[in-house]
């Protein structure tokens, strides 16, 4: 993954991609706040792949917040900035699960671990993250196992 994003910042150095350079080196400071994080806990070899993924979800969730923000404010040139920076790590993710599909993995998930309350909520979510890492947005998840479970 580090080098995937490595070879994309100099793909977009040499193609003066100026927004693609600003995101892809927010991405790499993100993943090496993360790994100074991971040392002070006594992991030297860095953050995972998975982990990364975490921090690629976060980044986009923030921007998503941020465009509808500035999209609220009149602000659509900034609005617009975000989006773009969202597509730019979105290429380093795995396809995101659809609305429906996020819906049916939920449900497989409390049959298979026969959940019957919101008590079980977190098994659920917790095997979901297991199964669906960087592919399914977990807010969306959690609504569906509340309509699921409630």
């Amino acid at each position: 993954m580090r080098d995937k994003i490595a070879a994309a910042l100099k793909d977009a150095l040499k193609a003066q991609d100026k927004r693609r350079m600003g995101t892809i080196r927010l991405m790499q400071a993100a993943i090496k706040d993360r790994d100074i994080a991971s040392r002070t806990q006594g992991a030297d070899g860095g953050v995972s792949d998975e982990e990364i993924l975490d921090i690629l979800a976060k980044m986009v969730k923030q921007r998503e917040e941020s465009a509808e923000t500035y999209a609220q404010a009149g602000r659509a040139e900034l609005a617009n900035q975000e989006r773009e920076e969202i597509e730019v790590i979105r290429d380093f993710m795995p396809v995101q699960l659809s609305d429906d599909e996020v819906v049916a993995a939920c449900a497989e998930v409390v049959a298979e671990l026969e959940a019957t309350s919101l008590k079980d909520m977190g098994r659920v979510m917790a095997e979901l993250k297991n199964r669906y890492a960087g592919r399914m947005d977990f807010g969306k998840a959690g609504a569906a196992i509340k309509k699921t479970l409630g």
